[in-house]
């Protein structure tokens, strides 16, 4: 079977380790996907599949670099009309209002800042975090952007500090989902939005093609089910909204028209390629 993967880094000689699941705390697993210089496990406890052995958190972040950069610039069109629509299909405006004074938006691993700046034009006021710094000095200085450069755990908001958080392809990237989910739940206003967009282990595309999907790369760390990502919204004192999936047949798989009807009936079912959820803090 021939691999139709997303990029992601081609990492060597880096120090892994085995460890327990951080969304449960089990120990517990089995073998679920191999793909030769990684391994995915499938937790015992909760379910979800994270890769095992894992990377060291700083090691990782080491991936986010000049070539990461230029694989972020030159697909940002593609990937703000991805976040664009993903935001129109939760029903953004309607959900949460259009932009009004002092509105805080924050976009986390916002890259190049194309998201921000839209969301600036709508009057929003911005603020994103990105670990790659050439994204971050690149968006800061060609958008005229707020980008901190690392993690959120380094940036140190003030508490309550954003209406809005949105994170998209990010969650799968974090050695720690659970910590970041609290520091997120942490920034966010009371009665404001959580939306996070995410591979999704429920959908077709991950059963049908197991070790070959394209979302199973050495960078994604945890990989998600609708349940899975739904508890750690919830354990985080968050409150569900909606729930949105989309992606039923990778570009270059399948005649138009088969990928069309796919598309469409993922929808339906909730097993696309990818999901979106919208979670709102209590007020």
């Amino acid at each position: 079977m021939s691999e139709i993967k997303t990029y992601s880094s081609r990492p060597v000689g880096e120090e892994s380790r085995l460890t327990a699941c951080d969304l449960c705390g089990s120990a517990d697993f089995q073998p679920h996907w191999d793909c030769h210089e990684f391994a995915f496990v499938r937790c015992l406890g909760c379910g979800v599949i994270y890769q095992n052995p894992q990377p060291l958190a700083d090691l990782v972040l080491k991936r986010y670099d000049q070539q990461y950069f230029d694989y972020e610039k030159s697909n940002e069109a593609s990937f703000l009309q991805l976040m664009r629509l993903g935001l129109k299909d939760i029903r953004f405006e309607r959900r949460l209002g259009r932009a009004g004074e002092g509105r805080t938006f924050l976009d986390i691993g916002c890259a190049t800042g194309m998201l921000l700046e839209v969301m600036k034009g709508q009057g929003w006021q911005v603020q994103g975090v990105e670990v790659c710094a050439a994204s971050a000095s690149w968006g800061r200085s060609q958008r005229g952007v707020e980008i901190f450069p690392g993690t959120l755990d380094e940036a140190g908001f003030p508490d309550k500090s954003f209406d809005v958080i949105h994170f998209s392809h990010l969650i799968e990237h974090v050695n720690y989902p659970r910590r970041f989910m609290a520091e997120v739940a942490r920034l966010v206003k009371p009665s404001g939005w959580v939306l996070v967009t995410t591979p999704n282990t429920d959908g077709w595309q991950a059963r049908w093609f197991g070790p070959h999907w394209r979302s199973a790369i050495a960078d994604h760390l945890y990989l998600f089910s609708r349940s899975n990502l739904a508890q750690l919204l919830t354990s985080s004192g968050l409150q569900l909204r909606a729930f949105r999936t989309w992606g039923g047949l990778a570009r270059g798989l399948g005649n138009p028209l088969k990928k069309a009807i796919l598309d469409r009936l993922v929808k339906v079912l909730g097993t696309g390629d990818v999901m979106m959820m919208a979670a709102q803090a209590p007020a």
